[in-house]
């Protein structure tokens, strides 16, 4: 692992966390209401007057949204785990065969926890 930046990773990793938290504020924000107040009905006014197309595109919205934040929060987790290989001097080896991953590899993916033989598997 003699060729692999372990400080240069730490801050790819801060940024790419930093990054991704911004992402998901902004996304949380977007949709900080419920639907009945993106739609401009009037709360629990049941008005009916709006086109069963708009609460669609209303709920494909929120939905996306919601599954790209649970993609942000999984990839977060797995920077803070990454964080901590490398605060114990992990970073960088295998969980699975304890090999070191291809320093390629981790530039690809500073996150991951397997060498490409492993993932592959």
């Amino acid at each position: 692992m003699s060729s692999l930046d372990v400080d240069g990773m730490r801050g790819r990793l801060e940024e790419e966390r930093e990054r991704l938290l911004k992402s998901a504020r902004y996304l949380h924000q977007e949709h900080s209401g419920s639907m009945e107040d993106e739609l401009g009905e009037l709360s629990g006014g049941g008005g009916g007057d709006n086109h069963l197309a708009d609460m669609a595109t209303v709920t494909y919205d929120r939905e996306l949204d919601q599954g790209l934040e649970e993609g942000v929060q999984q990839t977060v987790e797995r920077i803070d785990a990454a964080l901590a290989r490398i605060a114990n001097g992990t970073y960088g080896v295998c969980e699975v065969c304890g090999n070191p991953i291809a320093p390629a590899r981790l530039e690809a993916i500073p996150w991951t926890t397997r060498c490409i033989d492993d993932a592959k598997r």
